[in-house]
C-alpha cells in the first residue's frame, strides 16, 4: 500500500548485498531488475515489505531484495503469506513462484489463497520446466515434451495458470513475459495496487534446460503477430496493421480472425472489470500454448472483500459480543463427548 510519508527510494535501495546467482542469460535476472526499478515509484518502505517464496530458482528471489523475506518451503508461500497478509494487514506481501512450485506441490495452497482473496501479490514465473532439479517435466511442460523424467514424452496436459486462476475466482490476473521491462512493470503495478489476490504469470526463459519456449510469439519478428495486448475498453485487434482480431466464435467462446473479416460488432471489446469471469477465461484459451498468438495483459480487475480485513471484522465482533474470550464455553459447546 502507497505510503505518502515514505521517504523517496532509488533502486540501489531495494537492492541486496547478496550475489544474484541464477544462470547467466536466465530470464530472472531481467524479472528482478524489474521489480527492483518499479518499488521506488510505489511510495512504499522497504521495511513495510515482505518477499515469499518457495523452493526453486525463483525462490531465491527474497536474497536479492533489501527487504524482509522468507525462502520458505516446496509450494508452501501462499500458506505463509496468507497468514502474514491476515496477521499484519499493514504490511506489502508478495510470493514469488515457479511453475513447478505453484502448481505441483502447491497447487492446493495456490487455489485457496486467490479463492479467498487474500491481499497479497503471487508473482509465477513459468518457464514450463524444473530448472533447479536439472531439467525435468514440470505442470506447465506441454504434452509429449522429453525430459529426464519423461524420456517417452509427457503423457500430461499442463495447466494454464492464467485459467486455473480464474477459475479459482481471483480478482485480479494478468500475464506478461520476461522480455518487456516495461510491461512487466505495468503489470506489477496494477497487481500491487490491486485490494486483494493478484496473480501475474511471467513468461519466463531458462535458457538451460528449456531455452527458447516462448520464442514462437516473443522472438523481436514474431510479437507483433502473436501477442495481443488486452486493453481495458478497447477493441481486441492486433498485428502490424491490426489486421487481426478476437472475435465471438457464435457458442460462447472466442476466435481469431481477419479484422476485414469481421464486422465492427463482432470484434470483442475488453472487459476487465466483468464480474462474469466467462469472458476473461475464453480469452486465456485461445492459445494451447506459447506457439500460436496469446493474450497478455490484465484479463480481470474486479473488487471483491478481501480476506484479512473480512476476518478482522468477525475478531472485532466476536470481541464485543457478552462473554466473549471463554475458551473452556467454546470447547464445552455444541455436541460433547466423555469417554471413558
Amino acid at each position: 500500500m502507497t505510503d505518502l510519508l515514505a521517504p523517496p527510494t532509488t533502486r540501489k535501495d531495494w537492492t541486496s548485498d547478496q550475489e544474484v546467482r541464477w544462470c547467466p542469460g536466465c530470464g530472472d535476472y531481467s524479472i528482478l531488475a524489474a521489480v527492483q526499478m518499479l518499488l521506488p515509484d510505489l511510495g512504499v518502505r522497504r521495511e513495510n515489505t515482505v518477499f515469499v517464496s518457495g523452493i526453486g530458482c525463483a525462490a531465491r528471489f527474497p536474497y536479492y531484495m533489501n527487504t524482509y523475506g522468507m525462502h520458505s518451503i516446496h509450494g508452501r508461500a501462499p500458506a505463509i503469506a496468507t497468514g502474514l497478509a491476515v496477521s499484519r494487514p499493514d504490511l506489502d506481501v508478495w510470493v514469488v513462484s515457479g511453475d513447478g512450485d505453484a502448481l505441483s506441490i502447491g497447487g492446493n495452497h495456490l487455489i485457496h489463497a486467490l479463492r479467498r482473496n487474500v491481499n497479497i501479490t503471487i508473482l509465477l514465473f513459468n518457464n514450463q520446466i524444473y530448472g533447479l532439479t536439472k531439467g525435468q517435466y514440470s505442470p506447465t511442460s506441454e504434452s509429449g515434451k522429453i525430459t529426464k523424467s519423461t524420456p517417452f514424452g509427457s503423457l500430461e496436459t499442463p495447466f494454464n495458470p492464467v485459467s486455473l486462476a480464474l477459475g479459482a475466482e481471483c480478482t485480479f490476473v494478468a500475464r506478461t513475459h520476461d522480455m518487456d521491462r516495461k510491461h512487466m512493470m505495468e503489470m506489477f503495478r496494477r497487481a500491487h495496487e490491486h485490494q486483494g489476490a493478484s496473480l501475474v504469470e511471467i513468461y519466463q526463459n531458462c535458457n538451460v534446460f528449456n531455452d527458447g519456449a516462448f520464442e514462437d510469439i516473443l522472438a523481436k519478428d514474431a510479437r507483433a503477430d502473436n501477442l495481443i495486448s488486452l486493453e481495458h475498453g478497447q477493441p481486441i485487434k492486433f498485428g502490424a496493421d491490426s489486421q487481426l482480431c478476437v472475435a465471438h466464435d457464435g457458442n460462447g467462446g472466442v476466435r481469431i480472425a481477419n479484422s476485414v473479416d469481421v464486422e465492427d460488432a463482432e470484434v470483442i471489446v475488453h472487459d476487465e472489470k466483468a464480474q462474469n469471469p466467462a469472458l476473461a477465461f475464453a480469452l486465456s484459451r485461445l492459445a494451447s500454448g506459447p506457439h500460436t498468438p496469446t493474450p497478455i495483459g490484465v484479463f480481470r480487475s474486479v473488487e471483491m472483500p478481501e480476506y484479512g480485513s473480512q476476518v478482522q471484522a468477525q475478531i472485532d465482533h466476536a470481541k464485543s459480543q457478552k462473554g466473549s474470550g471463554d475458551l473452556e464455553a467454546l470447547l464445552s459447546s455444541g455436541p460433547t463427548w466423555t469417554v471413558e
